[in-house]
C-alpha cells in the first residue's frame, strides 16, 4: 500500500491535541489494561537508481512506537514513532526485517517482513486476478516475481488513479464502480531502473440472477447453446398485450438434435426456500407448442429438476406456470436451461423460433384468468390505462353485501376523453363455448352510471364483442350482467376491456371512481321472453303479432352507431291500407315484474324527427287492463333513447303483452318514411 496518504489522517490527533488545553490524566489503568499491538506491518518503497536505499513503513494498530531491526547485520534497532518511517540503504540480497510494536503499556508485538534487494529487473513474474466471492464487481489480486522488492498496481478505472503499492503474497483488493472492460496493470520493482509489467483485462458484469427480463444495461447474458438451440437477446419485435417490454430473449431451433436448447448459468444458486413456482411469458408461432424449464447444478447436471408445459395461444404473449414445489430446496441450481418442442427436430425458420421473457418466481401456481377476483399475492394485475381513466388494485373500501373480499379493482376516470378506461390482458383466450354470461361486481358513486365490458383479440382490436349495463344503486355493491351470447366463439378474446360512463368525460372526482370486483364467467340460464327485450338470444324466437298495417320483425341492426352497437334489432314497418293504430305486440309467458323505479326505457332509430311511439302493456286476456304512455322523436336517423313513465301503472294488476305502435293516427304507406328500428325495451 502507498503509506504516505495515510500521514495526514495519522498526524491529525497530534495536531489536535497540541492545539487543545492541557488535561492530566492521572488514571492509567485503561493502557495498562490494553492488549498486545495487533496487525503488525511493513511496508518497503526501494529507489530505481542502484543504491539500495528502501524506505521502511511500519504499520499496526493500538501501537505508541515501532523498532525496527533492519536484518543486515545491525544489532540496534531504529525506533519509529507511530505514523512515521525510516529509510536503510541496503546491498542486494535478502533480508528479514523485523518490526516490534510497542504500546503504550510496554507490550510488544513483533513481525518479520522479508526484504529481497536486487539491481537487476523483476523476474518470472506472475499476476493472479479473480472475482471475489461477495460481489460481482469486486476483484482480488496477488503478485510474484523474482528479484522484485515490491510492486504497484493500477486498476484501470479512474484515468487519475494513483497506484497502490503492495509486497509479494499480499492480497490487495478493489471495489468497481460499475460494469465495463477494464485493464489491470502490476509493476514490479527492484533496486535499479528496469521493471517488469504485466497486464490483464478484465470484465466486469452484473450479477446474473432471477429475475430474467432482459432489460438491465449492461448486463451481458451468455447463453451456452446445444444441439441446435440458439438464443440471443433482441429487440422485442411484439410488445403489446401482457408484455411491453423493450427486450426479450428469442430461441431458433434448428437441425441437430430433438433436444437442442440453451442454457444460462446465474451468478448465485436460485433460492427454491420459498419461491417455488417459475414464470415465464412466451411468444409461440403455434398452439400446443411444448416448453421445458430445466435447471441444474452446474458442477453436476444429474441433480437437476424440470417441468414441461404447453402454449395454448399462437403469435401472442403467454404468461406460462411451472410448478416446482416438489423441488429439492437443499440441492444448489444455477442453470436455466430451456428446451422447445423436447422431441421434434427443429427447422429454423418461423415455425421454430419461440420469444420468451420474464422468467422469475412466485409462490402461488395463480394464473392471470378469469374470474378476476384481484385477491392473489403471487399475481401482477397490469392494466393498461387509456384516454384518462386508472385503474388499479385497492382495498375493498365497503366490505359487505354480496362482496366481502379483501381486494378490488379501483378504476377514477379522469380527462380527456369519453372513453377513458383500462384494460388487463389476460394469459390466455377466454372460452366462451360453454359461458357466455359475463359478471361483474360494481361499487357506483350513483345510480344510472354504465359500465361497458368489452373482450378484444390481443392483437387486433377490431375483433371484439361489448355489452352495457347501468348501475341500479348508489354506494353498494350490485351485481351487472352482461349477455354475451352472441359472441363470435370462434375468434380468440384475451382483453379484457372496462369502460365507465362511456360518453361522458371523467373530471377523475369521486363521482367518478368506481369500484369493481369478481369479473367472471357464468352459464347463461335458459332464455326466456321477459323484460329487458334485447333481440340477442339465439334460441327465442321472438314472435311478433302484427295488427292492422304493423309489421314488426328481428334483424340485423343497420346502424351500429352511437348509443346501440348491438347486433340484432327490432324492426316496425307501417304498411299501407291498414287503420291508423296499426302496430305489434309481442306476449310474454309470465307476468312483468314492474321495480320500485317503473320508468320504461326504448331505444328507436327513426327516420324523422316528432315521429311519436305509443308504448302499451296489456293483460294476457283482457285487454280493457292496460296502461300506456306515447313519446315524440327529437332527432333523425340516429339512435335516441326515449323514457317512458309508467309510476301510475296499477302494479296490482298483471301485464303480459308488450305493444307497440309508432304514429298512432296516422295511416302508414310502407316507405322508408314509416319504418323505424327499435331496441333494449328495459326498465330504466
Amino acid at each position: 500500500m502507498n503509506i504516505r496518504k495515510y500521514l495526514p489522517a495519522l498526524m491529525l490527533p497530534l495536531i489536535l491535541m497540541g492545539g487543545c488545553q492541557k488535561v492530566s490524566y492521572e488514571d492509567t489503568a485503561f493502557a495498562e489494561a490494553g492488549a498486545a499491538p495487533a496487525k503488525l506491518t511493513a511496508m518497503f518503497d526501494i529507489t530505481q537508481d542502484n543504491s539500495g536505499m528502501v524506505t521502511i513503513y511500519p504499520n499496526g494498530e493500538g501501537i505508541a512506537y515501532y523498532n525496527v531491526y533492519f536484518g543486515d547485520g545491525t544489532t540496534a534497532p531504529a525506533k519509529v514513532e507511530s505514523g512515521g518511517n525510516v529509510k536503510r540503504k541496503y546491498a542486494e540480497g535478502n533480508y528479514d526485517v523485523k518490526v516490534v510494536g510497542v504500546q503504550v503499556n510496554g507490550k510488544t508485538t513483533e513481525a518479520i517482513q522479508k526484504l529481497t534487494v536486487s539491481f537487476r529487473a523483476p523476474e518470472n513474474m506472475e499476476v493472479t486476478a479473480t472475482v471475489d466471492p461477495s460481489s460481482a464487481f469486486k476483484y482480488n489480486v496477488t503478485a510474484k516475481a523474482s528479484y522484485e522488492t515490491m510492486f504497484r498496481i493500477w486498476w484501470g478505472e479512474d484515468p487519475n488513479e494513483v497506484p497502490r503499492s503492495f509486497l509479494e503474497g499480499e492480497n490487495v483488493t478493489y471495489t468497481y464502480a460499475k460494469p465495463g472492460t477494464y485493464t489491470i496493470k502490476v509493476t514490479a520493482y527492484s533496486g535499479g531502473a528496469a521493471t517488469t509489467t504485466v497486464t490483464k483485462q478484465i470484465t466486469i458484469s452484473l450479477p446474473l440472477l432471477l429475475p430474467l427480463d432482459f432489460e438491465t444495461a449492461g448486463q451481458t447474458y451468455n447463453w451456452i447453446n446445444f444441439d441446435g438451440g440458439s438464443t440471443t437477446v433482441v429487440n422485442n419485435p411484439s410488445p403489446g398485450g401482457i408484455n411491453a417490454s423493450a427486450k426479450v430473449g428469442r430461441m431458433v431451433k434448428s437441425a441437430g438434435q430433438v433436444w437442442g436448447g440453451s442454457l444460462i448459468t446465474l451468478s448465485s444458486p436460485i433460492d427454491f426456500s420459498v419461491n417455488k413456482v417459475l414464470r415465464m411469458k412466451v411468444f409461440s408461432p403455434r398452439v400446443g407448442a411444448k416448453v421445458l424449464l430445466k435447471v441444474e447444478n452446474s458442477a453436476n447436471g444429474g441433480i437437476n429438476f424440470e417441468k414441461e408445459v404447453t402454449t395454448t395461444v399462437a403469435n401472442q404473449w403467454e404468461d406460462l406456470v411451472f410448478d416446482f414445489r416438489t423441488i429439492n430446496a437443499a440441492n444448489s441450481y444455477n442453470n436455466v436451461v430451456l428446451i422447445f418442442e423436447l422431441g421434434t427436430m427443429g427447422a429454423g425458420g418461423p415455425n421454430f423460433t419461440f420469444l420468451f421473457d420474464d422468467l422469475r418466481q412466485t409462490n402461488t401456481i395463480d394464473e392471470l384468468v378469469l374470474p378476476l377476483t384481484f385477491e392473489s399475492s403471487g399475481l401482477a394485475y397490469d392494466f393498461v390505462n387509456f384516454g384518462g381513466g386508472v385503474s388499479s388494485v385497492e382495498n375493498n373500501p365497503s366490505s359487505g353485501g354480496i362482496n366481502t373480499s379483501s381486494k378490488v379493482g379501483r378504476m377514477v376516470k379522469g380527462a380527456p376523453e369519453v372513453w377513458a378506461g383500462s384494460f388487463i390482458s389476460l394469459v390466455r383466450p377466454i372460452d366462451f363455448s360453454s359461458k357466455k354470461l359475463m359478471k361483474v361486481k360494481v361499487y357506483s358513486p350513483r345510480v344510472g352510471a354504465k359500465l361497458l365490458l368489452k373482450v378484444e383479440n390481443q392483437t387486433n382490436g377490431g375483433i371484439f364483442f361489448e355489452k352495457e349495463a347501468t348501475t341500479t344503486v348508489a354506494n353498494q355493491w350490485e351485481d351487472l350482467s352482461f349477455d354475451f351470447s352472441a359472441i363470435n366463439t370462434a375468434e380468440s378474446y384475451q382483453k379484457v376491456v372496462l369502460i365507465f360512463d362511456l360518453g361522458t368525460a371523467g373530471n377523475g372526482s369521486a363521482n367518478y371512481t368506481w369500484y369493481f370486483d369478481d369479473i367472471r364467467q357464468e352459464v347463461k340460464p335458459a332464455d326466456v321472453l321477459q323484460i329487458p327485450l334485447d333481440f340477442e338470444s339465439s334460441t327465442l324466437t321472438y314472435n311478433w303479432f302484427n295488427f292492422d298495417g304493423g309489421n314488426a320483425s328481428v334483424v340485423n341492426n343497420p346502424f351500429k352507431t352511437g348509443i346501440n352497437t348491438s347486433n340484432k334489432v327490432g324492426k316496425m314497418v307501417k304498411g299501407p291500407g291498414g287503420q291508423i293504430w296499426g302496430g305489434s305486440f309481442i306476449d310474454l309467458p309470465s307476468a312483468i315484474a314492474f321495480p320500485s323505479n317503473k320508468t320504461m326505457r326504448v331505444k328507436v332509430y327513426s327516420p324523422r324527427v316528432g315521429a311519436k311511439l305509443l308504448l302499451k302493456v296489456e293483460n294476457a286476456t283482457n285487454g280493457g287492463i292496460s296502461f300506456e304512455k306515447e313519446v315524440t322523436t327529437t332527432v333523425a336517423n340516429q339512435w335516441e333513447d326515449l323514457s317512458f313513465d309508467f309510476s301510475a301503472i296499477n302494479t296490482a294488476n298483471s301485464y303480459h303483452k308488450v305493444v307497440l305502435i309508432f304514429d298512432l293516427g296516422t295511416v302508414g304507406d310502407g316507405t322508408s318514411n314509416f319504418t323505424w328500428y327499435f331496441d333494449d325495451i328495459r326498465f330504466n
